[in-house]
């Protein structure tokens, strides 16, 4: 039996999911999503390795362990299933111009369950927590301009889009929340259309 630092991250349950701390015995469906061209194809642009969702899973302790806040491992409730990762990140990343000060969110579901309005639901149930623990109550979110799925998602949780910024030589969409209310379904503008 692994040993389970999960019990310093708090537990969030929604309709359908349940956002808990990573254990160690993640990192093989972790491995599996980050070496998924589906999934990887707006997040850097090719597959991970194992290494490299190895390093990925050890920062998400890392955060927890030294902020205060960082990445949930999301379930779905009726399968116990691994369906993603959804928190809150200081990755100090250099981009041109800089965000603004707040942590950064983010969020990343296993194709599977791509199109159930998971990652919606998740990053909801989210900024509701962040919304409780940052004083600030202001969060940014970086994505690639050719990912609508995550700029509705972002829309719908109350991000604007901000200025234009790049990020290793690429191109980004900034997105900011300023705030502690996520918008209805109702409320939710309307999403982007594909170019």
């Amino acid at each position: 039996m692994s040993p389970d630092f999960s019990f310093q991250v708090p537990v969030i349950e929604t309709e359908r999911l349940l956002l808990r701390g990573h254990r160690l015995e993640d990192f093989a469906p972790c491995a599996a999503m980050w070496a998924d061209p589906l999934v990887t194809r707006h997040i850097g642009g090719q597959p991970f390795s194992a290494e490299e969702s190895w390093s990925r899973l050890l920062r998400y302790a890392g955060h927890w362990a030294m902020l205060g806040y960082g990445y949930w491992m999301v379930e779905e409730k009726s399968t116990g299933a691994f369906a993603g990762e959804v928190g809150f990140a200081d990755y100090h990343r250099s981009l041109t111009p800089p965000l603004p000060a707040g942590p950064e969110t983010g969020w990343v579901l296993a194709s599977a369950f791509h199109g159930k309005g998971y990652a919606t639901e998740a990053v909801r149930a989210s900024l509701q927590w962040g919304d409780a623990k940052f004083a600030l109550n202001e969060t940014n979110c970086i994505i690639h301009p050719e990912n609508l799925g995550s700029i509705r998602v972002a829309l719908k949780c109350g991000y604007t889009e901000t200025a234009p910024r790049t990020y290793k030589g690429q191109p980004v969409t900034a997105f900011i929340r300023r705030g502690a209310t996520c918008p209805t379904p109702a409320e939710s503008p309307p999403p982007p259309r594909a170019p």
